[in-house]
């Protein structure tokens, strides 16, 4: 497994970055996933207060002091202000969900001294898989990816 993906893994609290009101869009989705796989988690998005009933919050700034690791969701236009404000806040390890990385979010990541995850889908990787991922990992270990 790459090694930034393994100190990403050492992750014990995350933010997760685009979760909706709407469990059917990929940030809530990833979030739910996430708690149900034991890892502590806290949504983040200005227009919510609360994530499946937990604390949602504005930014990833308001959680320097509490997570080890963010996840980001969100486009790549918007994601490369999270990458930059993340490392900012202090918070070195960043997951960039795939369809949230450009060309932008990599200099946004060079510039701020990290080396984020980028292009992988992090319920491939956390905890113990579960349904298509399940099956996406087998492939991606058979071929060497994982």
């Amino acid at each position: 497994m790459d090694q930034n993906i393994q100190e990403f893994l050492k992750s014990e609290k995350l933010a997760v970055v685009g979760v909706s009101r709407s469990e059917k869009k990929f940030g809530s989705a990833v979030y739910k996933e996430l708690k149900e796989r034991g890892i502590e988690v806290f949504g983040v998005n200005p227009n919510m207060d609360t994530i499946f009933g937990d604390p949602c919050y504005p930014a990833v700034a308001d959680l320097a002091d509490k997570v080890d690791g963010v996840v980001i969701c969100i486009p790549p236009e918007k994601a490369v202000v999270v990458v930059s404000e993340a490392a900012a806040a202090g918070i070195r390890r960043i997951w960039l969900q795939q369809g949230s990385q450009s060309l932008e979010t990599r200099k946004a990541a060079s510039e701020a001294g990290v080396t984020p995850v980028e292009g992988k889908c992090i319920l491939m990787y956390a905890g113990e898989v579960k349904s298509i991922h399940a099956f996406h990992r087998f492939f991606a270990k058979l071929f060497g990816q994982y």
